[in-house]
């Protein structure tokens, strides 16, 4: 690893007049990109996992700029004459600095490193002057059959206006000499790539000087041959580019009659909202930039000019392409639960209640849980709610096949989840067409609770069944994020799901809850109240303690009651993943918190809240972080661990190993940098995700 154990990860130092026991929200989530780019650098980590890391870097900085930074520029646009304006504020001037850094270190681990080190491996991702002659005769062969009859060269001039760029897609500007065929002197030219064509292409093996796999890029393709659009015309000088833009989408919730109608209309033009970032490649001339940051009314300091592709994250499908084992993580089998082979699922839950640890537990008993209660005569009902599922999903397909069946289909479909509105669309109107019962929610508030209920018909009475989860009922990200769920016939907990699953159908007041925590009615309250709880304890003399693990942590409610019970003595300890405002360890304020961060090889993705309790131990699993807009603005449960084993287990598994982890640990410090932890002399490494894969995975 090329970091030391005190190198900080982007410093995170306060500026102007944001208050000096808080972190600046927008520089700790750069820092913690930075700490997913370490990961790049690390090498430890195989190859092509390194160069997909570089990929999710570029990802998560599309949706940093296109959503965070967008949406804070979109309120000043609103008014345009306030004193505080963000986007001129020092705050932001040093978040587009750390921003710069990161996106120039990310493109020289590609070129130095990743590259290289892909060549020396017998993969070879070729620019022109790479390529030898057979190669090169055969990108022109498909550059004029495959790529020339799509483009579409506009020059510019009074009847050609600039073209609509769409958020995020590949574009070239030429400058051109001389006169176009109509005598007149229009000097630049947009080329946009189409979206139908692959983005890398792999060139045939048999034409290799060196072995291996040859790869090029789409943008190098047209680059070669970018003059043979232009007949007669000098091209002078070209760049490619791509643009980013606001891609929240927004809708008037209480002026529509129909959200899903509504939303389908505002996705049109998602992909041309206001433009907030310019990447243009190293090369492009200054002349070029300076023209399209005036297109596109962007200021400088948002312009990137890149040493590679505009879209780093189109490089995940050389990753995806190339089948060397070697250079990949080792495969993974996630484990299967003990005593739940061939058994009756419903007998299991009536004798007890089943945890599962994903991914290292297999998501297979949760799909069984619905698929098995489509087909079973004695389930009269099934409620679910849907927050990201994606385009296939045999969970949704199980709750179609039941409304076909004749069951009670209830499915909270959340349309306003980010990036995942189209799909989640499709999928309500396939489930209306089956017969399901679709509603959208709670107007104005996304439902991210992860709930299901099955109520079966047993001995003449109905028995309800609950699963309640810290993660999405999608099949993809259960192998790749870390989450935890809760499988249980127990009466109390699964009538209390029942309950919220009426309010939310209802829209009536909810019952008095008392084992659920319910967002945005009493989770935050309630957490607030443990917290409190833990003070009273510690000043009291007695025990106090705290862990929770969460993706964010920026509630400033939370934080205060926090801080307030570092300083009557409660031991704090916090695994977040993301964005973290707190600063901890600070003499006075926070001296009794302690703050560190896990990055490896899933996701992080649980949320768990330990409180002692005068060894009560309270242990509540939910799918809300601990920031104000899903405490107070979203449908968010969080529900307890009851039996003593699965507590156990949780802590075991879900908190003890993350605060030994000594390998993919980063430490939060008082002066808001994060520093890699690293064994200490004599000190035996530690790295959690591997301790538990071997633990509960069935490779073992």
């Amino acid at each position: 690893m090329s970091h030391r154990e005190d190198t900080p990860a982007g410093e995170l130092a306060e500026t102007g007049s944001a208050p000096t026991d808080r972190i600046d929200r927008e520089l700790s989530q750069l820092a913690f990109n930075r700490r997913v780019l370490a990961q790049a650098e690390d090498s430890a980590v195989p190859l092509l996992e390194r160069l997909r890391y570089l990929c999710i870097v570029s990802s998560n900085l599309d949706e940093f700029f296109e959503v965070r930074i967008a949406s804070l520029l979109a309120r000043d646009r609103i008014d345009a004459r306030a004193a505080n304006s963000l986007a001129s504020s020092a705050r932001f001037e040093e978040a587009y600095a750390v921003s710069h850094d990161l996106v120039e270190r990310q493109y020289a681990i590609l070129n130095q490193e990743i590259l290289p080190e892909l060549s020396r491996n017998g993969i070879h991702l070729l620019r022109n002057q790479d390529r030898n002659d057979a190669q090169r005769a055969w990108v022109k062969a498909y550059f004029d059959r495959e790529v020339r009859p799509l483009l579409t060269p506009i020059g510019l001039d009074p009847a050609h206006p600039f073209p609509q760029v769409i958020n995020k897609s590949l574009n070239f500007i030429v400058q051109l000499s001389g006169k176009d065929a109509f005598g007149r002197g229009n000097a630049i030219a947009i080329v946009k790539a189409p979206r139908v064509l692959p983005r890398v292409i792999r060139l045939p093996d048999h034409l290799s000087d060196t072995g291996g796999v040859s790869f090029c890029l789409l943008s190098s393709v047209i680059h070669a041959h970018v003059e043979d659009l232009f007949t007669d015309r000098e091209v002078l000088a070209y760049s490619q580019f791509r643009v980013t833009r606001d891609s929240d989408l927004w809708v008037d919730e209480e002026d529509v009659k129909d959200l899903r109608q509504a939303l389908q209309s505002e996705l049109q033009t998602r992909h041309f909202g206001f433009a907030v970032r310019l990447e243009v490649a190293k090369n492009c001339p200054g002349a070029l930039a300076d023209f399209l940051l005036d297109q596109f009314s962007i200021p400088r300091a948002r312009l990137y000019a890149v040493d590679g592709p505009v879209n780093m994250n189109r490089l995940m499908a050389l990753v995806d392409a190339v089948d060397q084992p070697a250079l990949r993580f080792s495969p993974f089998t996630p484990g299967y639960p003990a005593g739940l082979h061939h058994v009756d699922l419903y007998a299991v839950l009536r004798q007890r209640d089943l945890l599962l640890h994903h991914p290292y537990q297999s998501f297979l008993p949760v799909v069984e849980f619905i698929r098995s209660a489509a087909m079973d005569p004695n389930v009269v009902a099934i409620k679910q709610t849907i927050y990201r599922t994606g385009m296939n999903s045999v969970l949704m397909e199980s709750l179609i096949l039941a409304a076909q069946h004749g069951k009670e289909v209830t499915v909270i479909v959340e349309l306003m989840a980010r990036f995942d509105e189209e799909a989640n669309i499709n999928w309500a109107e396939r489930l209306e067409r089956a017969g399901a019962q679709v509603v959208y929610g709670v107007v104005g508030l996304k439902t991210h609770a992860k709930l299901a209920l099955v109520i079966r018909r047993e001995e003449g009475r109905l028995r309800l069944y609950a699963h309640m989860g810290t993660g999405n009922y999608h099949p993809s990200t259960t192998k790749l994020y870390t989450d935890f769920g809760l499988l249980t016939a127990d009466a109390e907990l699964s009538a209390e799901v029942n309950e919220i699953f009426i309010h939310l159908t209802s829209l009536t007041k909810p019952r008095q809850l008392k084992h659920l925590w319910l967002a945005p009615f009493d989770l935050q309250s309630q957490l607030l109240g443990a917290i409190a709880r833990e003070a009273a304890i510690a000043r009291s003399g007695r025990r106090g303690h705290i862990i929770a693990k969460m993706n964010a942590l920026v509630d400033d409610a939370v934080i205060q009651a926090l801080y307030a019970a570092s300083n009557d003595g409660v031991k704090i300890e916090l695994i977040v993943r993301g964005a973290c405002t707190l600063r901890p360890g600070v003499p006075g304020l926070s001296e009794n918190i302690r703050v560190r961060s896990i990055i490896g090889r899933f996701l992080e993705h649980s949320r768990i809240f330990y409180f002692r309790n005068d060894r009560a131990h309270n242990v509540y699993l939910s799918s809300a972080d601990w920031m104000n807009r899903n405490l107070l603005r979203r449908i968010e449960v969080a529900f307890p661990v009851r039996d003593v084993k699965l507590k156990r287990r949780v802590l075991q598994e879900g908190l003890e190993p993350y605060l030994r982890d000594n390998n993919n640990a980063w430490e939060l410090g008082a002066d808001g940098a994060y520093r890699r932890r690293r064994p200490r002399k004599g000190q035996a490494p530690f790295c959690a995700q591997q301790y538990l894969m071997q633990k509960l995975g069935g490779n073992t």
